[in-house]
């Protein structure tokens, strides 16, 4: 009796430890934002840098190069902004369809308020993916979240 009852004692220890860890990790995996900020919907990222202008007054604008977007490569991903000073950038890419695992560089500042980083973006199977690549500014007083999309490959 003593030994079951240990057993149930250590096994509702690991859940309590699983759901403290979720917890924890879960900004990280899903990250939340004060502000959220949709851009034009006509802007394409394989074609063109793309902008917004916060609530605020500053700006925030996502380029990647080379343009298309390449798969299975890496390449440039550069945010610029101006009106403000973030303390960190990163870009998060997301399959809108289809998950895709973890891929959020973070990106280094380089000056004139412009941060830059390397990116990879995986094949997917079908030829043609969906992406939602979300810029995640953190200002020191609030998280800034700008989800922009984008597709790659062909429907061929």
């Amino acid at each position: 009796m003593n030994k079951k009852i240990l057993i149930d004692i250590i096994g509702i220890e690991l859940i309590a430890l699983v759901v403290v860890i979720g917890y924890k990790l879960s900004p990280m995996l899903l990250p939340k934002a004060d502000v959220t900020i949709r851009p034009d919907p006509a802007c394409n990222l394989q074609q063109q840098a793309c902008a917004v202008t916060l609530p605020s007054g500053g700006k925030v604008e996502l380029s990647m190069a080379p343009q298309p977007i390449p798969m299975v490569k890496p390449f440039e991903v550069t945010v610029a902004m101006s009106g403000f000073s973030p303390s960190r950038v990163e870009v998060d890419f997301a399959g809108i369809d289809m998950n895709m695992g973890y891929n959020r560089p973070q990106l280094v500042e380089r000056g004139g308020g412009r941060f830059s980083g390397e990116a990879t973006l995986p094949v997917c199977i079908t030829g043609y993916m969906d992406w939602q690549a979300t810029v995640l500014i953190e200002t020191g007083s609030e998280r800034i979240a700008v989800p922009y999309r984008f597709s790659s490959g062909s429907h061929e």
